[in-house]
């Protein structure tokens, strides 16, 4: 497929499922990028999207990138999604370990820079991973941040050269989480403490009632995207 014939299958892609399911849209994206993958970081919108996946294609690969700073619980819901559907994630990580990053650039890089941080162990594990492949899902939504409002159904990732799919861009927190109660989904049970947004144990704090949904990452700094989406 060369260039002209992708962008006008994005296009209309993009078009087409606007308004139509998740389920859909997955089903449409395994279908017409056998080569794809699902970045999970085991969020409320990941666990959903890995119920979809394994309803509509249980052998599509799903990938999380291990920064090695992750909540305890984070693993252990990575555990138990494995045990539940029979999965091996793909692990993603940096060859750098916590201290040779240290030895190199510092102690708590997170603090002080932490694009560097982001970019060592988030970042550049995922360019490397997503370079096998044609096309990637996310769980991203709209009304998550400003940084993600215009987010298509389907769009062309420049940053990482493919196709991307966000089926759950439309969807608000209540679908999200209306879809985890219906379904019985295993969730990070730090959601149920005042965490509505999960990353690295370092750089995530709880949010407080009235305050914006990704207050808790990256609290006190003007960052709000650790890089993996534009």
């Amino acid at each position: 497929m060369n260039l002209i014939e992708k962008e006008k299958l994005i296009a209309e892609g993009a078009e087409r499922f606007e308004n139509e399911s998740p389920e859909a849209l997955l089903a449409w994206a395994v279908e017409t990028f056998p080569n794809i993958t699902f970045a999970c970081s085991f969020g409320a919108e990941d666990v959903v999207i890995v119920d979809m996946l394994q309803k509509i294609s249980p052998k599509t690969d799903i990938f999380y990138i291990d920064t090695d700073f992750h909540f305890q619980e984070t693993y252990e819901t990575r555990d138990k999604m494995e045990q539940k559907y029979g999965l091996n994630f793909i692990q993603a990580k940096t060859d750098m370990t916590p201290e040779k990053q240290a030895e190199q650039y510092g102690d708590e890089l997170w603090k002080r820079d932490p694009n560097a941080c982001c970019d060592i162990r988030k970042v550049q594990p995922l360019i490397k991973t997503l370079s096998q492949y044609d096309a990637w899902i996310t769980g991203i939504r709209r009304d998550q941040a400003p940084t993600r409002a215009n987010a298509k159904k389907v769009e062309y990732d420049v940053k990482f050269g493919l196709v991307k799919f966000n089926p759950l861009a439309s969807w608000t927190s209540d679908d999200v989480w209306n879809y985890i109660r219906e379904h019985e989904i295993i969730y990070n049970p730090l959601h149920d403490q005042n965490y509505p947004s999960i990353g690295c144990s370092y750089c995530t704090r709880p949010v407080m009632p009235g305050e914006d949904p990704r207050a808790g990452r990256w609290s006190g700094t003007e960052k709000t995207e650790c890089g993996l989406h534009k």
